[in-house]
C-alpha cells in the first residue's frame, strides 16, 4: 500500500480491515511513519502538564490582576473574590479533565509533540496538481490544544454562574469591574492561543522566567519610599506584599523546573535557590538606581 504524501495524512482502517483514502485521522489519531491512523494511547509527558498548568495560571493570575486592580480600596473581603477565582479554576481544570478521553478519567491519553508544525496541521495540507487540495487538518498534539479551549469555556462558565453572586452579596458595587474584565481577556487568551498555541509551547518556561523577574521589579518600583529599609518593613508587615512576593516567587520556581524538568537534580535544585535573587538585587541596590538621586550624582 503506498504511503500518503503530505506530513499529517493517513489512511484509516476499518472495522473489515480495509483502508480509507489518504485524509486527515479523527481526533485522538495520529499518523505513523507507514501513513496509517493510530491511536494515541500514551501519557502526556511532565512537559505537556506543565504547559496546561501555565495555561491555566495565565488566566488565574490575570483574574487576580483585575480583582486587585479594579478595586483600589483593598480589604480582606477582596479574598473572597481571590478565593472564587481559584475555585473557579480548579472546578474548570477538574471538568476539562473528565470531557476529554478517556471520559470520565482525570488521567488522559495524549499524542506526542515531535516538532513546531505539529500545532499548525492546517498549513501543511498538500496540494499534489497544485489545484486539489488534500484537507488533512487534525489535532496532532490531541488533546493539549482543544484541552486549553475547553478549560477557558469552562472558566467564563463558571465565573459567570459563581463569582457575580459573591460579588453582590459580600462586595456589593465592587466585584463587578473584575468580571467585565474577564470578559475581555478571555477571548483574548483563546485567540492567542488559537494563532501561538506551538509557539507559547516551546517558550513558556522562558515566557514565564521574564515576566515574573519583570513584575517583581514593577511591583517593587510602585513603593512611594524607595529605600532597602523601607521596603523590607513593607513585605515584612504588610500580609498582602507577602503574598504577592511569594506569588512571584512561586511563578519563578515553576519556570525553572519546567525549563530544567529537574533531569539532573544534583545540578538544578540549586538553582531554585536563585529564586529570591531578582527581588533581592532590587531592593538590596534600589538606592544605587533611584531616578530621584541622579540630579545628585
Amino acid at each position: 500500500m503506498p504511503g500518503c504524501i503530505g506530513l499529517y495524512c493517513g489512511r484509516t482502517e476499518d472495522q473489515y480491515g480495509n483502508y480509507s483514502e489518504c485524509g486527515a485521522c479523527a481526533s485522538g489519531f495520529r499518523v505513523d511513519e507507514n501513513s496509517l491512523c493510530k491511536k494515541c494511547d500514551g501519557a502526556p509527558l511532565n512537559y505537556d502538564w506543565m504547559y496546561l498548568c501555565f495555561m491555566a495560571i495565565v488566566s488565574l493570575v490575570l483574574n487576580w490582576f483585575f480583582i486587585d486592580f479594579t478595586n483600589k480600596r483593598k480589604s480582606s473581603q477582596l479574598l473572597i473574590l481571590h478565593g472564587s477565582a481559584l475555585l473557579e479554576a480548579l472546578i474548570s481544570g477538574v471538568c476539562a479533565l473528565l470531557v476529554v478521553n478517556p471520559v470520565g478519567n482525570l488521567d488522559i491519553t495524549s499524542c506526542p509533540v515531535t516538532q513546531l508544525s505539529d500545532w499548525y496541521t492546517l498549513v501543511y495540507n498538500p496540494t499534489p496538481d497544485y489545484v486539489t487540495v488534500i484537507h488533512c487538518t487534525q489535532e496532532a498534539v490531541y488533546p493539549l490544544y482543544t484541552l486549553v479551549f475547553i478549560y477557558y469555556a469552562f472558566s467564563l462558565a463558571s465565573m459567570v454562574l459563581l463569582r457575580p453572586f459573591l460579588a453582590a452579596k459580600f462586595i456589593p458595587r465592587r466585584g463587578t469591574k473584575s468580571i467585565y474584565a474577564a470578559l475581555f481577556f478571555y477571548p483574548a487568551l483563546i485567540c492567542l492561543h488559537a494563532v501561538l498555541a506551538g509557539l507559547i509551547y516551546y517558550s513558556f518556561p522562558y515566557i514565564l522566567l521574564t515576566v515574573s523577574v519583570i513584575t517583581i521589579a514593577i511591583h517593587l518600583s510602585l513603593f512611594k519610599e524607595q529605600s532597602t529599609l523601607e521596603l523590607l518593613k513593607a513585605h515584612v508587615k504588610d500580609g498582602r506584599n507577602i503574598v504577592i512576593l511569594l506569588c512571584h516567587w512561586a511563578l519563578h520556581a515553576f519556570g525553572i523546573i519546567s525549563l530544567t524538568q529537574l533531569e539532573y537534580p544534583k545540578f538544578y535544585l540549586p538553582l531554585l535557590c536563585l529564586i529570591p535573587l531578582p527581588a533581592l538585587i532590587y531592593i538590596f541596590t534600589v538606592k544605587f538606581t533611584d531616578p530621584s538621586k541622579l540630579d545628585s550624582v
